[in-house]
């Protein structure tokens, strides 16, 4: 009885060592590795065009904001 109970712990976890376990490291410290890398040129020029687009919006939302204070005062106070 205690064979058979043995067999059920140990066979999986042999699978799990000469299967599972390896990819598993490689597939993390490939990660690590592309994270500590940092950003790619392309990464890095994505992300200064959205910064530059955050900006313009936010220029954008300040005009509008501020002829909205002029044309109607209180439009702040009916949201």
């Amino acid at each position: 009885m205690d064979d058979g109970i043995l067999a059920l712990i140990i066979a999986p976890l042999i699978l799990f060592t000469i299967f599972v376990a390896p990819i598993w490291l490689i597939l993390h410290y490939r990660s690590k590795r592309q994270v500590n890398q940092g950003l790619t040129a392309e990464e890095y020029a994505a992300l200064q065009e959205l910064a530059e687009k955050a900006e313009k919006m936010s220029e954008r939302i300040q005009t509008l904001e501020a002829i909205l204070d002029n044309e109607s005062p209180q439009w702040r106070n009916r949201a």
